[in-house]
């Protein structure tokens, strides 16, 4: 793969990432409620989805992708309603004004339970199975890739995106610590859980 088509879909994935949709509204979400560490297990759902979408059009399993977008009714729905129940859990969780994640949060917002988050919102999200096998193809022969090509291609998508979604929970952890009130803090989580909610329910509905 040349050096101008990674470039070209390094631009696109940065275009995609930064774009706003459930995997950024979710980074915040959480990022606002338990802090940058929490946020990052959901941003390396987001990335595995990714890639898995990345190696169904590598293989020629487009239209595997594009079935499981479609049948994925009940994974949208359980996901979703995941996501509902989290925000619900952050919105009348006890508030703690220390910049530290209290253990209660951390025991919430498990890495698990933040990995799957992440990982159903790109595994229900169907700008994610246009991008790759519909518009990822037109950098590439993707037949034609090698092992190298193919491993060059994932990090390239694994380092955008989880950049750009770092950059999201970093600068929302910062946001974060600027609210040192028991009420201003427990406004902060109603707004994150209601954002998490708000993204649940867009899962969920498939909008």
């Amino acid at each position: 793969m040349s050096f101008i088509s990674l470039t070209g879909l390094a631009f696109a994935m940065l275009i995609l990432a930064a774009s706003p949709g459930p995997g950024v509204f979710a980074t915040v979400a959480i990022s606002l409620a338990s802090g940058f560490r929490p946020a990052l297990s959901v941003i390396a759902g987001i990335v595995v989805g990714d890639i898995v979408y990345l190696l169904f059009a590598v293989f020629g399993l487009s239209a595997v992708a594009q079935l499981f977008g479609e049948l994925s009714v009940i994974v949208k729905i359980c996901g979703g309603t995941y996501l509902v129940w989290l925000g619900f859990k952050i919105i009348f969780s006890e508030p703690s004004v220390r910049t530290e994640m209290p253990e209660q949060i951390r025991e919430r917002n498990s890495e698990s339970g933040n990995f799957f988050s992440g990982l159903i919102i790109t595994l229900s999200n169907p700008k994610v199975i246009l991008f790759y096998c519909g518009f990822l193809p037109t950098f590439a022969d993707l037949s034609s890739l090698s092992l190298t090509d193919i491993v060059t291609v994932a990090g390239v998508v694994s380092f955008v995106l989880s950049s750009v979604l770092i950059m999201y929970a970093y600068t929302a952890s910062q946001a974060r610590r600027m609210f040192s009130g028991h009420s201003a803090v427990k406004r902060l989580n109603r707004a994150a859980g209601g954002v998490m909610i708000a993204t649940g329910l867009v899962i969920a509905t498939g909008s």
